[in-house]
């Protein structure tokens, strides 16, 4: 087995599964480190990075199917030797990384990590569609507007359901308003009153810098403040949630617990 791995070309092996320490001393004497009881998880990120193959036998190993990378090292972190991991630097395919996130509280490591997702689909939306509204509340509430308006063509009990749609529509800024320390009502009814008089749909609340305007509010052009969102993933949260009440409605019936 050892000479099979030196014979394709390979000064590094690394095993999902275990091997015996007489085998480990057989490679270390060969000048070939191992790593062993790596998960598969791991492994195929390993093997990402690398460009490598997985082999199941060491027989099937061969030059053409060995990854490359230009350091391996170990590092520890902090007071606590305990914690201990294997770094890949300089890998051949480097677009697959690792992000190796740190704190102080399993707390604080979760919202580091929900923040860094929540970015990276960010910039994933903006790969697939590269299209953006501005943000702020802006687009929702310009979007109230337009709906009330098309509203008031609409005859017959049809404009209620359009009428609250709209209202929906106002939630999200609303929510952001309080979310933000600010008054939801008042935030937003100003919000909507400059859109109209401006006729400017990109003003929203600014809560990135509340500087109150000469009516006591918050309202801004998110334009000059350079706030905005993907639009695809504006239309999904629209769309996602336009089904849920379609399905909420589609309910015709409701059984109680203890019922049967």
């Amino acid at each position: 087995m050892v000479q099979k791995v030196k014979d394709c070309g390979a000064n590094l092996v690394v095993c999902q599964w275990g091997f015996d320490d007489e085998a480990n001393h057989l490679l270390l004497q060969n000048e070939l480190p191992a790593i062993r009881w790596v998960g598969g998880v791991e492994i195929e990120h390993i093997a990402i990075a690398t460009g490598g193959r997985i082999v199941p036998r060491f027989e099937e190993l061969s030059e053409d199917k060995l990854g490359k990378a230009g350091l391996v090292k170990e590092v520890t972190f902090g007071t606590n030797s305990k914690e201990r991991m294997l770094v890949f630097e300089n890998c051949a395919n480097s677009n697959a990384i690792t992000v190796l996130v740190r704190g102080g509280n399993k707390m604080i490591v979760e919202e580091a990590k929900r923040s860094l997702h929540d970015a990276m689909c960010v910039v994933r939306n903006l790969v697939k569609d590269n299209r953006v509204v501005y943000g702020g509340g802006s687009s929702e509430i310009a979007c109230s507007l337009a709906v009330r308006e098309y509203a008031d063509t609409v005859t017959g009990v049809d404009q209620y359901a359009i009428r609250a749609f709209a209202d929906a529509l106002e939630d999200i800024p609303l929510a952001l308003a309080e979310n933000s320390g600010l008054s939801p009502m008042e935030e937003v009814a100003a919000a909507k009153s400059r859109q109209v008089q401006e006729k400017n749909p990109v003003i929203g609340l600014g809560v990135v810098n509340p500087v109150k305007n000469e009516d006591g509010c918050h309202s801004a052009d998110m334009r000059a403040l350079g706030v905005f969102e993907t639009l695809i993933g504006k239309q999904q949260q629209l769309q996602l949630a336009s089904q849920v009440v379609k399905m909420i409605l589609k309910i015709d019936d409701v059984i109680a617990m203890g019922q049967y």
